[in-house]
C-alpha cells in the first residue's frame, strides 16, 4: 500500500560508488549493473534478475548489485528472497550509507506485508534512527500505529510525512479519515462553517456540534458525494463546496444541505431494498437492527445502524428484523445459557421438550406456573417467544417435584422400552384414585 518503487532505487545508486573493484573486474561489473538497470526499466524482470545474479559472482558484497536484486524480487512480489538480498545488503553496508534507511524501510514494507506488524514497525523505527524525513517509514509506522488504536499519533506521522511529501496521497488520504478523532475543537468548528453546518459568528463548539461534523464526515468517507452524483444529471451546487480550490490538494466535501440530501435519498432507496428483499411496505419503517433497535428516524431517514442494515442488503444479506422477529441472542448470552444448563444438570436437571410439558400437563392438570412454582418446572428463556424447560430427573426425595418427570418418562417409555420410570408415590397414588394432580379449573394443585 505504501511501497516505495524499487526503480527509483537505481537511479539514486548511479550517484554513487561502491567498494573498491579495481581494473578489469569493475569495469566487467559496472558494464553488468548497466545492462541489468536497462532490462529492468525495460521491465524484463527475469533477465535483469538473471543478469544481476552475475553481476554478484562478480563482487558478492557489492551493495548495489545486492539491493537491485531485492528490487527485482519486489517487483516479483518474492519476498523472502527480496528479504534475503536486503539483509544481506545491509550486512556490507557502510554505518554511513545513505541506503541504510531505506534498506529498512523496504523491510518493513515486506515485514507489513507478510502481516508482521510488530517486526514491520521495528524496521520502520530502525529506517527513521537513519532518517526522520524518510516518507515510506512514517507512513508506514502510521499505518501500524493506527491499527494498533493510537490515531492521535498515527496523525501526527502523516502530517509530518506531509511536511515532507506534501502530494503523497496516502497519507493525505489516512489523515483526512482521522479528522473527527485529531481535530481541535477550533478546526472542527471551522469544518462545520465550511459546510455551512454552523453559523459564521459561532464562536464555541458543542458536542451536537461534534457528533454533527461524525455523520458528515463519515457520509464524505463513505462515497456520499458520488452516491449523489448518481441520482443527480447535475448535482445542486449547494450540497457540495470545494475546499483548496486551485491547489493540488482540492477536496469536495457535503455542506449540510447536502448532507440532508443524501440521507433523505438513502431513506428512499432503502425502502425500495427492503421491499426487493420480500420486506412488506407496511412493515418498512418498523424494522429494527438485530439488536432490537429501529433503524429508521422519525423524519424517514436511516440512523447510523439503520445505514448499516442498508449496506448489507445491498449485499443482499439481512441484518434486519421484522416487526415480529425476536432479537436473536448474543453469544455472551448464549455463553451465559450454556453455563445455566450445565449448572442445572449438574444438579440432576433434565431438558424436556415442549410436546412433553404439554403431555406433563395433560396427566396433571397444572398450569405451568402451578408446575415451576411447586413442582420443580424450570424455564429458561431464550427469547421472547422461545423457551427451554428443565425438570429433576429420576426418584428426588420430594414427590411433588418428581411427577413431572415420572410422567416424562411414562411418555419416552413408549417408544422406547428401556426407558425406567422411577417410583412416585404421590402420582400413583393419585392415578390409582383415577384424580388427576391439579384441577382442570384452574390449574392449581388439588389436596386429596
Amino acid at each position: 500500500m505504501h511501497y516505495v518503487k524499487p526503480i527509483s532505487l537505481f537511479s539514486m545508486l548511479t550517484l554513487c560508488a561502491f567498494g573498491p573493484v579495481w581494473g578489469q573486474t569493475q569495469t566487467q561489473l559496472t558494464a553488468c549493473q548497466e545492462q541489468g538497470k536497462k532490462e529492468f526499466a525495460s521491465q524484463d524482470y527475469v533477465r535483469a534478475g538473471a543478469t544481476f545474479e552475475r553481476c554478484l559472482k562478480l563482487a558478492p558484497s557489492n551493495e548495489e548489485t545486492l539491493l537491485s536484486l531485492a528490487g527485482v524480487a519486489l517487483t516479483q512480489d518474492q519476498l523472502a528472497t527480496a528479504r534475503k538480498y536486503f539483509l544481506s545488503a545491509l550486512r556490507h553496508m557502510k554505518r554511513v550509507s545513505p541506503y541504510r534507511s531505506y534498506t529498512y524501510s523496504m523491510l518493513g514494507d515486506i515485514a507489513f506485508k507478510q502481516q508482521k506488524n510488530k517486526e514491520a514497525l521495528s524496521y520502520y523505527e530502525k529506517s527513521l534512527e537513519y532518517n526522520r524525513a524518510n516518507v515510506n517509514s512514517l507512513v508506514g509506522k502510521a499505518v501500524i500505529v493506527e491499527e494498533q488504536g493510537n490515531p492521535k499519533e498515527a496523525a501526527q506521522l502523516y502530517e509530518t510525512a506531509l511536511s515532507v511529501e506534501p502530494l503523497n496521497e496516502i497519507a493525505r488520504r489516512r489523515l483526512i479519515a482521522l479528522e473527527p478523532i485529531y481535530f481541535s475543537d477550533e478546526e472542527m468548528l471551522s469544518a462545520l462553517k465550511q459546510r455551512y453546518a454552523a453559523l459564521p459568528d459561532k464562536k464555541e463548539l458543542s458536542q451536537t456540534d461534534r457528533d454533527l461534523f461524525k455523520r458528515i464526515h463519515a457520509a464524505e468517507q463513505k462515497g456520499g458525494i458520488d452516491y449523489l452524483k448518481s441520482k443527480y444529471k447535475v448535482l445542486p451546487s449547494e450540497y457540495v463546496v470545494t475546499l483548496f480550490k486551485g491547489t493540488g490538494f482540492e477536496r469536495d466535501v457535503l455542506t449540510i444541505s447536502g448532507y440532508n440530501a443524501l440521507r433523505k435519498q438513502v431513506g428512499q432507496d432503502a425502502v425500495a431494498v427492503f421491499q426487493k428483499m420480500g420486506v412488506r411496505t407496511q412493515d418498512v419503517f418498523d424494522l429494527r437492527d438485530m439488536k432490537g433497535n429501529k433503524i429508521f428516524l422519525p423524519d424517514s431517514t436511516l440512523n447510523d445502524s439503520g445505514m448499516y442494515v442498508y449496506n448489507e442488503a445491498l449485499q443482499g444479506r439481512k441484518a434486519f428484523l421484522l416487526p415480529k422477529e425476536s432479537v436473536p441472542p448474543t453469544q455472551a448470552d448464549l455463553d451465559k445459557l450454556a453455563k445455566l444448563v450445565q449448572d442445572l444438570q449438574n444438579s440432576g436437571y433434565t431438558e424436556i421438550s415442549r410436546a412433553e410439558l404439554a403431555f406433563v400437563q395433560q396427566q396433571t392438570n397444572c398450569s405451568e406456573d402451578t408446575l415451576r412454582q411447586y413442582m420443580g418446572l424450570y424455564i429458561v428463556p431464550v427469547s421472547k417467544t422461545d423457551k427451554r424447560y428443565f425438570v429433576p430427573e429420576g426418584e428426588v426425595p420430594n414427590p411433588r417435584k418428581g411427577a413431572p418427570y415420572y410422567y416424562v418418562a411414562l411418555l419416552r417409555s413408549r417408544s422406547n422400552p428401556s426407558v425406567k420410570v422411577p417410583r412416585n408415590s404421590l402420582a400413583e397414588t393419585y392415578a390409582a384414585w383415577n384424580y388427576k394432580l391439579c384441577s382442570a379449573v384452574d390449574g392449581q394443585l388439588l389436596e386429596m
